[in-house]
């Protein structure tokens, strides 16, 4: 028998073990980018994520990817997954069929800071893909709505068909003491929003630099410069934080793919303070 459809004991059930996950739903994003919707072990620990968190997803005989978890952490009958078709591990994922099983492990990593950001405003500057990561800290904040102050979202892609979530995106903007604001690289013909890269949506938003906390996620280059920008309007560098996902592949710090001087990404990120990203995100070609 498959150990995918093995039943597996949740109670003391260690991280690394790999369960079963079945898949519920698959939608498509953008050309290249999914939606999975995937079914853990009823009451197993894999579903118990924080904000920021991510799982392994296994395709046997295939590979081993991880991936940060996309959905909202109130819900854990379901565990969501934000793919990009970029190689065999992720295309064998993304054209999996609902009613098929993958192996879940997890969750693993650093958290995004919701907790220290209560009673203050939030900020969310994402880019392309890296909205995935931070959606489920946009849920907590909506959950929790009455414990936080302004939500303020800055997202930017390359196009309008390269944006995620556009109909959620744009239902979170109705919503009272909320600002979603989006921008991208090339508008065409079509498109009536903003056009640049994401930092030029600063300039539309009111920021209360002392009053709020920042989390960052998208191309490093991206990140790089809306730190600078922060910066300059007078954000402390502990109230910037980044997810640092880049060349994750074993979770637990001993391939060394996602090292950075004294860290591991996928050991003790994928969330750091700007603190202690900042001598990196300086680096050429980082």
């Amino acid at each position: 028998m498959s150990l995918l459809v093995e039943t597996t004991a949740a109670a003391g059930r260690p991280t690394w073990e790999t369960v079963p996950g079945r898949i519920a739903a698959v939608s498509k994003e953008t050309h290249d980018t999914f939606t999975l919707q995937v079914e853990p072990p009823p009451g197993d620990p894999v579903a118990r994520f924080r904000p920021g968190q991510f799982s392994m997803l296994y395709v046997p005989g295939v590979g081993e990817l991880p991936i940060s978890i996309s959905g909202d952490p109130g819900h854990r009958e379901l565990l969501t997954y934000t793919i990009r078709s970029v190689g065999q591990v992720t295309y064998q994922i993304v054209t999996r069929k609902p009613g098929d099983f993958i192996g879940l492990r997890g969750p693993f990593g650093t958290p995004w800071p919701v907790e220290e950001a209560r009673g203050k405003n939030v900020l969310i500057v994402a880019g392309g893909i890296g909205l995935a990561p931070l959606r489920p800290a946009i849920y907590h904040v909506l959950r929790h709505r009455g414990e936080y102050g302004r939500l303020v979202i800055l997202y930017g892609g390359r196009s309008p068909r390269d944006l995620l979530y556009r109909k959620e995106f744009a239902a979170w903007g109705m919503l009272p003491d909320i600002q979603a604001m989006a921008t991208v690289d090339y508008g065409g013909v079509s498109w009536r929003g903003h056009v640049g890269v994401v930092t030029t949506l600063f300039r539309h938003v009111r920021l209360q630099p002392a009053e709020t906390v920042a989390m960052l996620c998208g191309p490093e280059i991206m990140m790089r410069y809306a730190t600078r920008e922060l910066e300059s309007r007078g954000f402390a560098q502990g109230q910037i934080h980044l997810s640092m996902e880049r060349n994750m592949k074993c979770a637990t710090g001993h391939c060394g793919h996602c090292q950075m001087g004294q860290f591991f990404v996928c050991k003790d990120g994928p969330v750091f303070p700007y603190s202690q990203m900042k001598p990196y995100m300086d680096l050429y070609e980082l």
